[in-house]
């Protein structure tokens, strides 16, 4: 006998129908079942009408209401406040129980708590879910039960508590019997593209939806053996390129995660070190919950209290350092090709992600906050907890994060990883014509190289806006004065 006669199941980071945490438990649990989602008009007033981003929900969304048509239900969409709209809807359509998968963002969980508070106060019940983690927070903890702050023995931890179960899917299919459509007094179609204040961009060249997560899945299956050999070089199709289906749930990570240790089990190296990366997400989100601090919206905390003290570059110069920084105008050849990837598609390669973020805090010096900000409007697949770890990672500030006294040397970063040049040719025009060998550092071309390429340092391209080690020296002397004056006064 169901527990409750009508549910309904709010969907946000989680756009598909199969392997649904909420949705497997709302249909088992309710007589019928409603769908919703809710483009919160919080989160889309302060974007560009070009963001890359909305596109992409929104023919994500178009897609799950097809799947839930095709099993029987519809998805109920409105434009405004979820507090206010969820329950509006449950109030309308006499719903008994709400049904969503855990949100970890610290502005997400005090929405679900306003909503939850004011759902209690109709008489609604408000159950969330684990779905977008293999673990939640507290499942992998020290032997004292405190959370690790060291990616390697959670990891060891982690592998060690997984079970079969933690990755079996949820057979939501086996129960679409209970979706109900909306009643007819309910308005629940889906508002087009630009009633949402939006327009489409070429983002969506980037397949949305279960399908297009199925199909770049289907991909790189056939390539995770080499992933780890080649997902260090940008000119490389190395990378899923599923970070944004991740990030909106349009495919399981229990799934991913599933299919790279069945092949790890067998000796894929490349499905081992894949794995690896969807363990560091679930540690990432860890991390936002135990300390919520360095989350916290509008004011971001360093995870090592300490590095709060660091006194970043500000004023003018620091100013301009930062826009050219952002235009990929450093002179720094892979910088400047990373920072136009990003600028121009919404997605940058992941070593790249690490090479700009040393550049800009420990070669410019400046605050990672402002790099963090700059990759939070722009990325495709942004996620809080990744790219807030990503960045005090790179800033030494975080917690396993590579010492201070590592500096990333962009010429050195370019000749290992695009050493014949092919993906700063594609995004740096400007400097394609030299060689191989002066295409990293052209400053250090000879001036007939610099001829025969036709090109004109500071005019064509720029020179660079620091020099490397001078800024690592700088940098060190930053840094050195922090570590030794823990307790002492702001330096």
């Amino acid at each position: 006998m169901a527990d409750f006669d009508l549910g309904l199941v709010w969907f946000r980071r989680d756009l598909r129908v199969a392997d649904h945490a909420a949705l497997y438990h709302a249909l088992t649990r309710c007589r019928r079942v409603l769908c919703a989602f809710v483009f919160d008009r919080e989160i889309l007033a302060p974007l560009p009408k070009t963001d890359r981003r909305v596109p992409f929900i929104h023919a994500s969304a178009v897609e799950l209401d097809h799947a839930l048509r095709d099993a029987g239900g519809a998805l109920i969409v409105r434009h405004g406040a979820p507090l206010h709209e969820i329950a509006s809807l449950a109030r309308e359509c006499g719903v008994q129980a709400v049904f969503a998968n855990r949100d970890y963002e610290p502005s997400a969980k005090a929405r679900d708590a306003a909503v939850a508070e004011k759902l209690a106060g109709a008489g609604v019940a408000f159950f969330t879910f684990k779905d977008q983690t293999i673990f939640d927070h507290d499942d992998v903890l020290t032997g004292a039960g405190k959370p690790y702050t060291v990616f390697t023995p959670y990891k060891r931890n982690w592998l060690a508590t997984l079970t079969p179960d933690a990755l079996k899917p949820y057979a939501s299919e086996d129960a679409f019997s209970a979706l109900a459509k909306p009643p007819s007094s309910v308005k629940h179609a889906i508002p087009l593209l630009d009633a949402l204040g939006f327009s489409a961009t070429h983002a969506l060249a980037l397949p949305a939806g279960t399908s297009g997560a199925l199909s770049l899945f289907d991909d790189f299956h056939d390539r995770m053996p080499d992933y780890h050999r080649t997902r260090d070089f940008p000119a490389v199709k190395g990378p899923s390129y599923l970070g944004v289906h991740l990030r909106h749930g349009t495919i399981s990570i229990r799934a991913l995660a599933r299919s790279a240790h069945d092949a790890q089990r067998h000796g894929d190296r490349g499905a081992e070190t894949w794995l690896s990366e969807l363990i560091w997400r679930d540690f990432y989100f860890s991390v936002l919950h135990h300390f919520p601090q360095v989350g916290v919206p509008g004011d971001h905390r360093a995870f090592k209290p300490e590095y709060d003290r660091i006194r970043w570059e500000t004023g003018d110069a620091a100013d301009a350092d930062f826009v050219a920084w952002c235009e990929g105008r450093t002179g720094y050849p892979l910088v400047d090709a990373a920072m136009r990837q990003i600028n121009q598609s919404g997605y940058m390669h992941n070593r790249l992600r690490m090479v700009v973020a040393s550049f800009l805090t420990k070669d410019l010096g400046i605050d990672w906050r402002r790099g963090e900000a700059y990759f939070e409007a722009l990325l495709n697949d942004f996620e809080l907890s990744s790219n807030n770890g990503g960045w005090q990672w790179a800033a030494s500030s975080g917690c396993d994060a590579q010492p201070y006294f590592r500096i990333f040397n962009p010429v050195t970063q370019s000749e290992k990883f695009d050493p014949q040049g092919k993906f700063i040719r594609h995004y740096v025009p400007e400097v394609a014509a030299l060689s191989d060998k002066d295409i990293h550092a052209p400053w250090r071309a000879k001036p007939d190289a610099l001829k025969a390429a036709t090109i004109a340092l500071g005019a064509d391209y720029p020179l660079p806006i620091v020099d490397h080690d001078t800024a690592r020296k700088t940098t060190l002397a930053r840094y050195d004065v922090v570590k030794s004056a823990r307790n002492g006064p702001s330096v």
